[in-house]
């Protein structure tokens, strides 16, 4: 049966649709007979309980400069429809955090995903510490202290934001490295928010390897290299990707989380693997369906829409 499908999303006039998952995802959700309606968390609102957003239908097609047809700018209910796509790109900010409680007042009778509730409960630098024996040694902390004490135990270490998005504001400090209070002064001016420090992974410079699950269950992978003399392998960023298998390690990790992903209703989320240690799950817009369908021919969208569709032929 069709299904009306609104997708939360950054302004689709703007996305690159080689490489953008979002437009993988609605592409495959047309092509399955469903219908698009756009709209930005900006145009979301709360009146009486019932959630509305401001946005337009759409019809998307693979033509670069052309790949969306919008309809007139309407106000409809989102209780209205069967599925949302929560799908704007991070900051995870208190922008982010609120459109979770929007959404969560009409879930799960319209079908979000991922679960807003648990996309709120579930930051991807955080709720990998649930798994700690599959992290490289991880500190997450204001306390300059901590730091210093955490950087002798372990000499070589990677500086990052807790909440930053596509590998912005990570820096490597090796032992000898005197720039790393001069870096945290700056993550404070610039947000009131822990940093994470964690020990060095040499494997980083053979690449990052994103691996896509949907409904809890591995379906793929890529790997993302990072540019020569770099340690941050995001697309984002100047990462290259490139065709991977999964391991058993990666199967070992998958197999720990996926119960707990499928359980709290994150059907879609792509972790990263380095050197066989999880260091992130990422649950809020993750990316890499378009390089993974390149490279190996599997749709991580479509099998997200059978899974979406088994869910609400149930309903």
């Amino acid at each position: 049966m069709p299904l009306k499908v609104a997708v939360q999303m950054d302004p689709i006039e703007g996305i690159n649709i080689e490489g953008d998952t979002t437009f993988l995802m609605m592409e495959q959700a047309q092509a399955r007979g469903h219908s698009l309606f756009v709209y930005l968390t900006e145009r979301l609102a709360m009146e009486d309980g019932r959630v509305f957003a401001r946005g337009r239908d759409v019809s998307v097609q693979r033509v670069k400069g052309g790949h969306a047809t919008l309809g007139e700018v309407r106000r409809v209910e989102l209780a209205g429809f069967d599925v949302v796509l929560m799908r704007q790109d991070p900051p995870y900010d208190m922008r982010y955090i609120d459109a979770t409680f929007f959404l969560e007042a009409i879930h799960p009778g319209t079908l979000v995903v991922n679960n807003p509730a648990e996309v709120r409960s579930a930051p991807e630098k955080l709720f990998v510490t649930r798994f700690p024996d599959l992290q490289p040694p991880t500190l997450i902390t204001w306390d300059r202290e901590a730091i210093r004490e955490f950087r002798a135990r372990h000499g070589d270490v990677v500086l990052k934001p807790l909440n930053g998005k596509g590998g912005s504001g990570v820096t490597r400090h090796p032992a000898d490295d005197p720039n790393l209070d001069a870096l945290l002064e700056l993550h404070a001016q610039i947000a009131d928010e822990p940093v994470i420090l964690q020990k060095f992974l040499p494997a980083v410079t053979a690449g990052d390897k994103r691996i896509l699950l949907v409904d809890g269950e591995a379906v793929g992978a890529i790997n993302r290299v990072p540019q020569k003399g770099q340690i941050r392998s995001n697309m984002a960023v100047g990462g290259t990707p490139e065709p991977v298998e999964l391991t058993a390690r990666d199967r070992e990790i998958c197999g720990r989380i996926g119960p707990e992903l499928k359980a709290r209703g994150l059907m879609f989320v792509g972790i990263d693997v380095i050197g066989g240690y999880l260091t992130e799950i990422n649950v809020t817009s993750p990316t890499g369906a378009m390089s993974l369908k390149r490279f190996s021919g599997v749709d991580a969208a479509e099998i997200m829409w059978e899974r979406i569709e088994a869910v609400r032929a149930q309903v």
